[in-house]
This record gives C-alpha cells, sequence and structure tokens, in this order.
C-alpha cells in the first residue's frame, strides 16, 4: 500500500481555509495580549503556580531523591487496576498484521499519511485504545497503549506520532482528566471512532517558557463565548486535525491578573487556518503545521477546566503523554540491537567476523544491555501509571529523559556498526539488491524523542525542582528578597534542623548487600544503590548549602545529580524486571545477565558523574560560552558562507 502525498494547496483535508491559510476575508482583531519579555521571577511565579504542589501517592523517585531506596514500592511490579487480557493480545496482533501489510519505505518519502491507511487505523480502533468502552473506546490500559505504540514505531514513525499526538495530549486525554461529563459525552466518542486530534500549546516565541504565551481568547460582552486570535507552532496533526486542545492567555477574573485557559476548538471553525505544513529531519509523514485562529469563536462549554487553570492541564497531559515515548525509544533499541548483532556476525573484516573486535564487542554489548534497561524503565513506569496508586509525575519525566538519551546513543552506534550501509538509506539500498535496513531513518527519527514533550534540558530542570522541594519549603523566607531579617532568622533556623535531620537519615539506614540477598547475584547492584541514593541527598544538600538561592542557576551540577538519579532509577528498574521475569520463567536465566551488565554500566556512570559533580570547569566553560556569544572570536568563523542569521539577530559587520 502506497500512501498518497496530499497537497497542501488542495481541500484534501476538507476545509478549504485551512489548507490555503484563508480566512473567508474577515478583519482580524488584535490580540489583547502583545508579545513582552518577561523576567525571571515572572516566568518562575507562572511555572510555580502551574505546579502540583501536594504529594498525595507515593512516588519511587521522589524518595529516591531523598536518599531512600524504596524498592517496595516497585518490587513486586504493581499490578494494573484494569487486566486488557486476550483482548489487549488479540488487538494487538491485528494491529501487527496491519502494519506488515504497509510499505514503510513509501510511507518514509510520503509528506503525510494516506487516507486509506488511517480508514484501516480507524477500523481498528487504534484512535481509541484508551478510551473507555463506554465512550465507544476500546479501553486498555497504559501497557497495551505503550506496546502499540511500540509496535508502529517499529514500523513507521509517522504512524506512532499520529496515535500519540492525537490520544496522549490531544482531545482524548485532557477531556478524560478534566473534561465535564457533558464533554466527555461529546468528544470521546467522536475521537474514539477517529476524529483526529491535537494540541497547541508552543508558538513562535514561545517554548518551555509559557509566561510569555501571547495567544489570547476574550470574553464576547454576553460571557457566551471567547474570541481567540493567535499563531501556534508545530501543532501535530494539525493539518488534519477535527479537534484541537488550544491554550490561550484570558483575562483573569480576580482583577486584571490574566492566566493560561484551554479550550476545545472545532478545526473547521471559521478563522482556523494552517498557514504552513512543517517538515523534519525525521518523521516524514508526520502531518505538522502552523496555525493560526483569527477570531474564532469558541463557546463557553468549549472551556476545559475552568479558567487560568490551562497550565495545570498541560502538565498533568504532559505526565501521561511522556509514558509512550520510553516505549517507542525501547523499540528503537531493540531493533538496532537485532541489526547490529545480525551484521556483526556476517560482515567480514582482516578474516573474523565483525563482532570479534573488541571494538564492536563493546558496542554491541552496550547496546543490548541499555535496551535492558530502557524496556524495565519503560515497563516499570506504565505498571506504576495502571495501578493508579501511585503519583508519577517525576517517574514518567526520569523514564523520558533517560531512555530518549540512551536511546539515541544506541542508535547512533547501530549506525557505526553498520558503516556506510547504515547511512545510505533503506530506499537505495533496495534499489542495488541489499535489504531494505533503515538505520539513518531510524536515527532520524530517533533524533526528536531528546527535544519534543519537554528536551532534556527541560527534564532535568523539571526533576530538580520537584527533587529540591521539600528543602525549598523548609527554607520558607530564605529564598524572599523581600523577607524581613527576624523572619529569615527564623526561617534559617528552622532550616537547620530540617537538614540536620535529613542528613541523619541519610547517613545511617542502608541495607547492604544482605538487606538485598533475595535478589541473588543483583544484590550488589542494589546495595550500590542504596549507598548512591544517600549520597545523592547527601550532595544535593552540598549543593544548597555552597550556593544557596543560586543554585537554581547552577544547571551543570543540577543536571549531573538528576544524571545520578536516573542511572540509579535504571539499576532499580532493571533488577525488579529481572525478578519479574524470572518468576514468570524460573529456568532462563538471560534475564539476569542483562540486568546484571545493565547495573554495571549504570555503576560506572554513576561514578563519573559524582566525581564532576563540582566540577571546577564549570565556571570558565560560562564565562567563555559567554564571550563566544559576544563575537570575541569571530575571526575563527571567517572562510565560510555564513548562515542566515536568526530572527532578531542584528550580525555584525567586519568582525575580528
Amino acid at each position: 500500500m502506497t500512501p498518497s502525498v496530499p497537497d497542501p494547496n488542495s481541500s484534501a483535508t476538507g476545509r478549504d481555509s485551512r489548507a490555503t491559510g484563508g480566512d473567508s476575508g474577515r478583519e482580524s482583531s488584535p490580540a489583547p495580549y502583545a508579545a513582552r519579555e518577561v523576567t525571571g521571577s515572572e516566568a518562575r511565579r507562572v511555572a510555580e503556580a502551574a505546579r502540583e504542589t501536594e504529594w498525595v501517592r507515593p512516588s519511587f523517585v521522589r524518595e529516591l531523591f531523598l536518599g531512600r531506596l524504596r524498592m517496595d514500592l516497585i518490587d513486586p511490579f504493581p499490578e494494573p487496576a484494569v487486566q486488557d487480557g486476550e483482548a489487549g493480545e488479540r488487538f494487538l496482533l491485528e494491529l501487527e498484521g496491519f502494519l506488515r501489510g504497509l510499505d514503510p519505505l513509501a510511507m518514509d518519502e510520503a509528506a503525510g499519511i494516506a487516507p486509506e491507511v488511517l480508514d484501516g487505523l480507524r477500523r481498528l480502533g487504534a484512535f481509541g485504545i484508551k478510551i473507555p468502552k463506554e465512550y465507544g473506546g476500546l479501553g486498555f490500559s497504559q501497557r497495551t497503549y505503550s506496546r502499540a505504540m511500540a509496535l508502529c514505531h517499529s514500523h513507521s514513525s509517522a504512524i506512532s506520532v499520529l496515535l500519540s499526538a492525537h490520544q496522549s495530549i490531544g482531545v482524548p486525554q485532557p477531556v478524560r482528566m478534566f473534561g465535564t461529563s457533558e464533554q466527555k459525552r461529546k468528544y470521546l466518542p467522536r475521537v474514539a471512532k477517529g476524529a483526529i486530534s491535537g494540541f497547541a500549546l508552543t508558538e513562535p516565541d514561545v517554548g518551555s517558557d509559557p509566561a510569555r504565551i501571547t495567544s489570547a481568547a476574550v470574553p464576547t460582552e454576553d460571557g457566551e463565548a471567547f474570541i481567540l486570535n493567535g499563531e501556534k507552532l508545530w501543532c501535530t496533526n494539525g493539518p488534519v486535525a477535527e479537534l484541537l486542545v488550544v491554550m490561550a492567555r484570558t483575562p483573569h477574573r480576580e482583577g486584571g491578573r490574566s492566566g493560561i485557559t484551554a479550550f476545545i476548538v472545532e478545526a473547521d471553525s471559521p478563522g482556523v487556518s494552517v498557514e504552513h505544513r512543517c517538515s523534519f529531519m525525521g518523521l516524514q509523514g508526520i502531518e505538522n503545521a502552523v496555525l493560526r485562529f483569527r477570531d474564532v469563536r469558541i463557546p463557553r462549554d468549549n472551556l476545559l477546566l475552568e479558567e487560568g487553570r490551562g497550565l495545570k492541564l498541560a502538565l498533568a497531559t504532559l505526565n501521561a503523554g511522556r509514558l509512550s515515548i520510553p516505549w517507542v525509544c525501547a523499540a528503537s533499541g531493540k531493533w538496532c540491537v537485532q541489526v547490529s548483532r545480525e551484521w556483526a556476525t556476517v560482515r567480514r573484516q582482516w578474516g573474523v567476523n565483525i563482532g570479534r573486535h573488541e571494538a564492536v564487542a563493546h558496542m554491541i554489548s552496550g547496546m543490548a544491555a541499555d535496551t535492558f534497561a530502557m524496556q524495565a524503565i519503560a515497563e516499570l513506569a506504565v505498571a506504576l501509571s495502571d495501578s493508579g496508586e501511585y503519583d508519577i509525575r517525576l517517574e514518567a519525566a526520569l523514564a523520558k529523559l533517560h531512555n530518549s538519551e540512551v536511546g539515541w546513543r544506541v542508535v547512533d552506534d547501530a549506525m557505526q556498526i553498520r558503516g556506510g550501509r547504515g547511512y545510505e538509506t533503506a530506499a537505495s539500498l533496495a534499489r542495488r539488491g541489499e535489504p531494505a535496513i533503515g538505520v539513518e531513518q531510524e536515527l532520524r527519527s530517533m533524533r526528536i524523542n531528546r527535544i519534543f514533550e519537554g528536551s532534556s534540558e527541560i527534564m532535568r530542570l523539571f526533576i530538580a525542582r520537584e527533587a529540591l522541594d521539600p528543602h525549598l519549603q523548609a527554607a520558607g523566607s530564605l529564598l524572599d528578597p523581600d523577607a524581613s531579617p527576624g523572619r529569615k532568622a527564623r526561617d534559617a533556623v528552622r532550616l537547620g534542623w530540617h537538614m540536620a535531620g535529613w542528613l541523619g537519615g541519610t547517613l545511617m539506614g542502608g541495607r547492604g548487600r544482605f538487606g538485598y540477598r533475595r535478589y541473588g547475584s543483583l544484590a550488589g547492584h542494589l546495595a550500590f544503590a542504596d549507598r548512591s541514593a544517600r549520597r545523592l541527598a547527601r550532595t544535593l544538600a552540598r549543593a544548597m548549602v555552597r550556593y544557596g538561592p543560586k543554585l537554581e542557576q547552577r544547571q551543570a551540577v543540577l543536571f549531573r545529580l538528576v544524571d545520578v538519579g536516573a542511572e540509579i532509577f535504571a539499576i532499580a528498574a532493571a533488577c525488579a524486571w529481572a525478578q519479574k521475569r524470572l518468576a514468570e520463567q524460573p529456568d532462563d536465566r538471560t534475564p539476569l545477565k542483562l540486568a546484571d551488565m545493565a547495573c554495571r554500566r549504570a555503576r560506572r556512570r554513576i561514578g563519573s558523574l559524582f566525581r564532576r559533580v563540582f566540577d571546577p570547569l564549570d565556571g570558565a566553560e560560562y564565562a567563555f560560552a559567554q564571550e563566544v556569544m559576544a563575537g570575541d572570536y569571530g575571526w575563527m568563523e571567517k572562510g565560510i558562507l555564513e548562515p542566515p542569521a536568526p530572527v532578531g539577530f542584528d550580525r555584525p559587520v567586519g568582525r575580528a
């Protein structure tokens, strides 16, 4: 089956004005909120207001950053609240059969997904995998959904992105979580049947700093609707979506302060237009666009949650949305391991198979071990989610961070092992009679996972903020420049008692290898993880004492500590999942060997990260970077044809 290529200037989407970017000649009202610079403190206030500040349910990762390795929270793996059973397995088999009937090479070369492919996915119910049966969905668990996304990615990343953007961050997830009963009855059956949806948050000048959002929705005089104006960038599914969740600034009901509000927008509403179809390095079949909203009328009934709480909705939605990325990355790792090991046993250089050369053997060893760790983390994250008994905001973030970073390393090694055949496209390989193994396609598709739904840097900042939260609460007014000296003195004493008690707990209570004896050959790794968790907590305390309120600016320090936490998480997940596999198949010892190698590699990385936490080169590197950006070394850039300067940047003429 060969997908057709949609014409961006046709009415194939069913909406002429959207396809051409027209607005039926309507005059566009100016947005009442002009673009403006936002101070760091204001941006932090907006972000803090959107945070969930309470921890009602347990979190393994939160405990980890407090210095406690709570294996009792993850081993045995939590049971799902609902079992999918044979129905779930049957769906996955049908999905696999459908995917095998598609041509992945044609899909990679097409700009968009063919209508017959979309219709096939609709017949399978793939647009409603997680939507409850009472609303026409399949009602399956996060695990079945994640397995489906992994299957799709192994065939066409465009399909997995389409379904994920629709179902994890598009209309289904926020309506399920925050919609009224009327909204659920109205929209969930539509999206379950295949009415494609998208999520519109990012703007041309707004990425991870939502305080700068300029899209605005102003109430009508009668209060029955809102008028939306603005532009959204990189809206996945935008060109083909029937429904959108759009974030826009609204006047706050208390005083004149504004807030961010979430709306359900019918994509064929007058004034909604596709201004530009975006194309990317990878994900060739993805539907993605710049969307423009000109005087779009939104009924008040389409408001999600309540006015001013859109960012809370967005963050909660993204928590669940991130869970499929670790599975996709693990699926990529499996594919790369299979490709690499098979190639390493048939490709001969200097008289032996290349897998016999130590350099290649080490790469394959690392790929297999790291892929096991990725799958263990993916399995654990969805198990915690499906149980409904845990707060998974940190687990989802850490799983996304770890697997997207490790997955990129794995696919890069696969490229190196395949060499020229890895760099050559699958289509070119096929034309000259070789198997169409698209390593370069996999590399192109994998790279985005370190960027979207929270870049690696944003994930580390988010995790670090949550890790510091108990101590920031104890600090009270110490971080408030306007607090009185007396209040700061009282809070300093309180913080001192808090830190003393907390640090005391990290110095004692370790279980040692004997305490983890039920894990057999893996006991030593968990004892190391236990010690490392307590060391992580103490190092975090040292950083707080050393830098005080300026710690948030020492991102290199915080990022290394977060990465230590990610590696400890990988050790714990690998050991817990190996135990689960061993209990299910007692005669198979391979999970123990995979877990052992994964833990050995994680321990080596943890040691390196701890040694470099307070790297003396950090300050010099930061100062040097400022000089580079100031153009002090512009002479080094001479001798090239200069690239276009970014918008808003005035490139000096005649640099030294």
